[in-house]
């Protein structure tokens, strides 16, 4: 069934997104701190295993009402990642407007396992704080994955992107775009500080018994 969003009904939401950026900011200031010895242990361990490349990624991702900005993550491919991804395109395991192979060659040995464990995701927590991202919401898509949107996909941008949301906790990369669609609006819909503190729990419990992340 089609989920189609009242956008008025969203922008009314004013208690709601008050609190929700005041927890994003405080939550993830805190997270940052608390995490740091973390954060040097994976950039260690990612110098170590690929001297060459930087410690992190950095991409232009399409967020609330289409704008653009720069997402942080832990490296986790080659440095020729993006170069080597127009050589795979025929690879592609999933349908619609995003690129996943579970095997993808250009994953590092560091790069996986901090994958798996969703790792690579933490330097997001700065997008936090930053305001260009929330801790919940839809998965940040890619400029040219927008470009293949239907005006129906496009309802994903209403509101910020998330460093999670229900398409991470619910299957991940073992759901399909149509599906992980569907996740997102149905957030989007019935979006509240209880649900996403049901999903901030379901991340840590994912992260910890990986869910199809690769």
């Amino acid at each position: 069934m089609k989920i189609h969003i009242n956008e008025q009904q969203l922008n009314h939401q004013y208690g709601y997104r008050f609190i929700k950026r005041l927890f994003d900011i405080v939550a993830s200031s805190i997270a940052v701190v608390i995490l740091s010895p973390l954060f040097l242990i994976i950039a260690i361990c990612i110098k170590i295993d690929d001297p060459k490349g930087p410690v992190f990624y950095t991409q232009i991702r399409v967020g609330k009402d289409g704008k653009h900005f720069r997402m942080f993550k832990f490296r986790s491919m080659v440095n020729n990642a993006d170069e080597l991804l127009a050589k795979l395109r025929s690879k592609n395991e999933v349908n619609g407007a995003m690129f996943k192979m579970k095997n993808d060659p250009r994953i590092t040995r560091v790069g996986r396992f901090i994958r798996k464990y969703s790792l690579d995701e933490l330097p997001q927590l700065v997008n936090v704080v930053g305001g260009s991202m929330s801790i919940v919401g839809p998965r940040p898509p890619l400029v040219g994955e927008v470009a293949e949107y239907t005006e129906y996909d496009k309802q994903r941008l209403m509101v910020k992107p998330g460093a999670t949301g229900m398409w991470q906790v619910g299957g991940r990369n073992d759901v399909d775009f149509d599906e992980m669609v569907r996740l997102d609006l149905t957030y989007i819909q019935e979006r509240s500080i209880w649900l996403d503190l049901k999903i901030m729990f379901e991340t840590v419990k994912v992260m910890i018994v990986p869910n199809g992340a690769y």
